[in-house]
């Protein structure tokens, strides 16, 4: 009996896919070592990697680099399949369905600094959720709104007016054939 090999073709696709999402998870990783007032006020920085890949690339695309990402920085962080990582993907799946509702919007009212602010009002309303249904099975939880409402506009805007700033210095790299 012969051993058979599957060989696997890596695309300059695939490529982007994986230096992105290196981004993301690098950005991640300064996301979890900034000191936090409260558990899961953090900046997200790593969504500013996710706008410019929907701006860039595509929807599809943007899935692909932040599923890449959570699951890369649970490994990373040591949090995989932990509360931490569920609250993660959840926030990210609900973040990521309302950007991909929202980029039918109309482009010159919905921008990078406006979707990355519903973006992060959906990643933190999804977990509020969460933690509510899962961890927290008491409507105290909804509370904390008002204070992850602030740091979820806060940063929504900072994340988006950064990646505003990085799709303007950049220009667009020519679409693989």
């Amino acid at each position: 009996m012969t051993a058979s090999v599957t060989e696997l073709t890596v695309t300059a696709e695939d490529r982007r896919v994986a230096w992105l999402a290196t981004a993301a998870v690098a950005l991640s990783l300064v996301d979890a070592a900034i000191p936090s007032p409260l558990p899961g006020v953090k900046p997200g920085l790593a969504n500013i990697v996710t706008l410019v890949v929907l701006t860039r690339y595509g929807w599809g695309t943007a899935v692909w680099v932040s599923g890449l990402r959570v699951l890369a920085g649970s490994l990373l962080l040591g949090y995989f399949l932990a509360p931490g990582f569920f609250l993660s993907l959840t926030g990210t799946t609900l973040s990521l369905a309302t950007l991909g509702l929202a980029r039918h919007l109309p482009a010159r009212w919905f921008g990078p600094v406006s979707l990355s602010i519903l973006a992060a009002f959906a990643h933190i309303g999804g977990q509020l959720l969460l933690a509510r249904l899962w961890l927290i099975p008491h409507n105290g939880v909804f509370m904390l709104t008002p204070v992850f409402a602030i740091a979820a506009l806060v940063f929504g805007t900072i994340n988006g007016l950064i990646a505003a700033k990085l799709l303007a210095d950049t220009p667009a790299a020519e679409p693989d054939r």
